[in-house]
């Protein structure tokens, strides 16, 4: 049945959306949000185009009906406002942040790893099964509300941070499809919808805002992250078109750090008067400055707010605790603490690592986000001025915030960019944008071009003679470029490699976001610590060893291929130069990763 709707979804740090729209829509239509059903406290559900990004463990022994949805009377993992409240009690039973460990590579994302402090009897998820179990509640209630139209065969854009490398895009696709979404869903950039959710409030409006050569920074600074992404805007065959050109790292620091912030200034002024908090209070405490920051920096606030926490112990006198905050106070910690005024040329700190650490997300070491923006901004715009600016993401509701960062980048830019308007929905921005380029590649309408937001790289071993104590030089050969088109494949240039095959080997990958300028088959002996950083390597044994190739010198001399599918993945190709033999190597999401040997 062909599909009814443009769906976009949100998987969110700290909140899910889906947003939707009829694919007949008119010009003048915009989508809109779901209400998702989910659990507001026991024995009660409602319906909030939210979900919090928070899995709960309920018991074994809870009464049936206390955590049902209209769809599963009984769920295994309660997602949404209930959980995320239960994490103030309960957090060895709450997984949280579980999109942030979808990208840490150093752990294997497969495994039962979260919540990470359980006791023993508490069902642990993968970061994977988090994602899936998000979307299946996202998909179930998509299902309850439109039963007549499966969102497995809705055209539907899975939004995913820009920074996300290809083991993380994947994971997010497999768990996608398994949660019930359909296997051609497309995988859009989160600060790119962002950019959409504009343009479908402006219409085509939006070409008499920006001008050829105009270059549009956009900062996304959500609870969990920061995205920056770079989007210039050029002239084909007369008409204005967006290109993205640079993305940022992945960087763990939004809203959630600053609450934190805040609760730990408002435990210290607690602990002056002889006041010490439980684990249970500190937890409190943070959703309570949460609150707190939201009034104060609104620019409608009295000037203060009141944070206040049930007591627990009978020392505590009136049974509360409670702490004035003025608008100064939340200034000084959230605004010059996160949003410090700094030169371009500044860079963010780095701290001397411990030799021991405990297991745990790279929360970024220096909190300043100004600082992160000033190297994007050094690395990636030197070519040409930042014109315009869209925010994204619930911390800049706070027009103080919008202002500060104008501020700062006044400071660095030869004139002080302008802040696009249009679209107040920061929250719901992603999820309204991805509905919306759902719905314009259904209809024909605009595309911001960009391709591959990241160089990627195969780690080639040098050949040479053995030296005792030393590895092999490795180097770097470049075989999918900076901005390579989806839809897209290209033979990768050069000599020919030699490829293992018959034994156990271990194949390494890297990325870029730093080198734009290499070309495909571009081969790179020196690197800085921070140009290339290498992705999940491959421990597999690849099969299909010919005659004489099953010794310990089984080398396959091999041209590689790189392809873009239409959904953004990458995929490479090994075609030996022997015979018609070629492999893919790839990502199993399922089982240990392996190499696949295609038939000829």
């Amino acid at each position: 049945m062909a599909p009814q709707y443009a769906i976009g979804i949100d998987l969110g740090t700290t909140n899910s959306l889906l947003a939707y729209i009829r694919l007949d829509a008119g010009l003048e239509a915009q989508p809109k949000c779901l209400p998702i059903e989910q659990s507001v406290a026991t024995f009660q559900t409602e319906g909030h185009h939210q979900l919090p990004s928070f899995q709960y463990m309920p018991e074994a022994t809870c009464p049936d009906g206390m955590y049902a949805l209209p769809w599963d009377p009984r769920p295994a993992v309660v997602v949404g406002r209930l959980a995320r409240e239960l994490a103030a009690t309960l957090p060895d039973r709450v997984a949280m942040a579980s999109k942030s460990w979808l990208c840490f590579g150093q752990i294997d994302r497969r495994s039962p790893v979260l919540p990470l402090h359980a006791a023993d009897d508490v069902r642990r998820l993968s970061p994977v099964d988090c994602a899936r179990i998000t979307l299946a509640h996202l998909a179930a209630a998509w299902q309850a509300r439109f039963p007549e139209h499966p969102l497995g065969e809705q055209s539907v854009a899975l939004c995913v941070p820009a920074s996300f490398d290809p083991v993380a895009r994947e994971l997010t696709r497999t768990a996608a499809i398994d949660a019930g979404l359909p296997a051609d869903a497309i995988l859009l950039e989160e600060p790119t919808a962002a950019v959409y959710r504009w343009v479908a409030a402006r219409g085509d409006r939006w070409r008499e805002e920006l001008a050829c050569d105009d270059q549009l920074l956009v900062v996304d600074v959500g609870g969990g992250t920061t995205d920056l992404t770079l989007i210039g805007v050029t002239e084909s065959e007369g008409v204005l078109t967006l290109d993205r050109r640079a993305v940022g790292n992945h960087l763990l620091v939004g809203g959630d750090n600053m609450d934190l912030a805040l609760a730990h200034h408002v435990a210290s002024a607690f602990e002056s008067r002889g006041q010490t908090l439980d684990p249970w209070q500190s937890i409190g405490l943070w959703h309570a400055c949460r609150n707190a920051k939201e009034q104060l920096l609104s620019g409608q606030s009295t000037g203060h707010a009141t944070v206040a926490l049930l007591g627990r112990g009978s020392r505590l006198i009136g049974g509360s605790l409670s702490h004035d905050l003025t608008v100064e106070q939340v200034e000084h910690v959230v605004v010059d603490g996160f949003f410090p005024r700094c030169a371009v040329t500044d860079r963010p700190a780095r701290a001397v690592s411990s030799g021991f650490q405990e297991l745990g997300l790279p929360y970024e070491s220096d909190p300043a986000i100004t600082r992160h923006l000033a190297q994007f901004v050094g690395e990636h715009a030197a070519s040409g001025s930042v014109t315009h600016v869209l925010l994204n993401g619930g911390v800049f509701k706070s027009p103080r915030l919008q202002q500060r960062l104008l501020e700062v980048l006044a400071a660095w830019l030869p004139r002080t960019p302008q802040l696009l308007s249009g679209s107040a929905d920061l929250d719901d921005a992603v999820a309204l944008g991805a509905a919306y380029y759902a719905w314009s590649s259904a209809r024909g309408g605009i595309r911001i071009r960009g391709g591959l937001s990241h160089s990627y790289y195969l780690g080639v071993e040098a050949a040479g003679m053995a030296i005792p104590g030393a590895p092999r030089p490795l180097r770097a050969l470049c075989v999918a470029p900076h901005g390579m088109e989806e839809g897209t494949s290209e033979d990768v240039p050069g000599a020919q490699i030699g490829l293992v095959v018959g034994q156990p080997a271990r194949f390494r990958f890297f990325a870029s976001a730093n080198r734009p300028q290499d070309a495909i088959g571009q081969r790179i002996d020196r690197w800085q610590p921070d140009e290339l950083i290498e992705s999940a390597p491959l421990e597999l044994t690849l099969d299909g060893a010919g005659a004489g190739e099953s010794g310990p010198d089984s080398i396959v001399p091999v041209r590689l291929h790189t392809k873009i599918t239409e959904l953004g993945m990458f995929e490479l190709y090994c075609r030996s130069l022997r015979d018609d033999r070629q492999w893919k190597l790839e990502f199993n999401i399922r089982q240990p990763p392996v190499g696949q040997r295609l038939a000829p």
